[in-house]
């Protein structure tokens, strides 16, 4: 059976969705299956568009894979980006080593 990780997304305003995710599928997946507002995807996951950003807890900064090039380009388009903590969820697979990751959602999406 595919473990189950805890993650948790809290949206601009406040709201807190904590839920499980599939290991192997990407955090911005899981926010699509759960439907949490504030992750839009609009590429579905290909690295072609910033809408899937978050700004990542700081105490995840450092145990989350690098970020790729790719990555880094596609976030200068997302809103008000973040140098430390800004990542694209559709770049960030789920491990059981994500166990309770947090993120944060931009006050919009562009």
């Amino acid at each position: 059976p595919t473990a189950m990780v805890k993650i948790t997304y809290i949206e601009f305003n406040g709201t807190e969705h904590q839920v499980d995710v599939e290991e192997g599928l990407t955090v911005m997946e899981g926010a699509r299956d759960n439907d949490i507002p504030g992750i839009e995807a609009d590429c579905g996951g290909a690295c072609a568009c910033s809408t899937c950003h978050v700004y990542v807890d700081e105490s995840w900064i450092d145990k989350l894979p690098n970020i790729e090039e790719m990555e880094k380009d596609m976030l200068e388009f997302a809103y008000s980006p973040d140098e430390t903590t800004s990542r694209l969820t559709c770049q960030l697979t789920v491990t059981e080593d994500l166990e309770g990751l947090i993120v944060r959602m931009p006050e919009k999406q562009i």
